[in-house]
């Protein structure tokens, strides 16, 4: 529509947008803490995350990531964030993905210890942002209990981020979080094409 307008309707109509948005940023306030939740099939929802984590590190804040789950095998991302070891604490708890463990009350016991060193991160205003990478799996198949979850969530500091990635995120949480981000699957080489996890891709 707007290669229809002429270039003076063209930049009266970028004037009023522009005015609309800086009297939105005006009346915005400056910080908040946030509570992001990245969840749905699709791939994309951890790695989304660290990018967060990358930012926050630039910045030069202190950020401190538990996995849950997948925590079995060493992630190449955590040899990525080695030169910000000052900042940076990398807890994976997890021992494998579900399917893989085949001890669901195992499991569950990780999942609880990692949840528990997770709230001390989530109390500690050093930290700007806490990750807590497959927390929402850990929820779905139950590991976690979501009041309890919520409960932790309202104990951190008011300028602090924190964010819950994984598939099937409970309503509650979703409702509760100030940023939703739902990765749909469309296609994946793995169904499409019998085509195995690749380095750099998927690890």
């Amino acid at each position: 529509m707007t290669q229809s307008l002429r270039d003076d309707q063209y930049k009266a109509k970028m004037e009023r947008r522009k005015a609309v948005q800086d009297q939105r940023i005006a009346e915005a306030k400056s910080e908040q803490g946030l509570i992001i939740v990245h969840t749905g099939n699709g791939k994309g929802k951890t790695t989304a995350a660290l990018g967060m984590v990358l930012r926050s590190l630039g910045h030069g804040y202190r950020v401190a990531i538990v996995q849950f789950i997948k925590g079995a095998w060493e992630p190449a991302e955590k040899r990525a964030f080695s030169p910000w070891q000052d900042q940076l604490i990398f807890q994976a708890m997890g021992e494998g993905f579900t399917w893989e463990t085949q001890d669901r009350e195992r499991d569950k016991v990780m999942a609880q210890k990692a949840w528990e060193m997770a709230l001390g991160y989530l109390r500690n205003p050093e930290f700007k942002l806490v990750l807590l990478d497959e927390v929402n799996v850990a929820l779905k198949l139950g590991y976690l209990d979501v009041e309890t979850v919520l409960a932790g969530l309202a104990e951190k500091p008011p300028l602090s981020h924190v964010i819950l990635t994984g598939r099937g995120a409970p309503a509650a949480l979703i409702e509760r979080a100030d940023l939703v981000t739902e990765m749909t699957l469309v296609k994946h080489p793995f169904r499409e094409q019998n085509v195995k996890a690749q380095p750099g891709i998927e690890f």
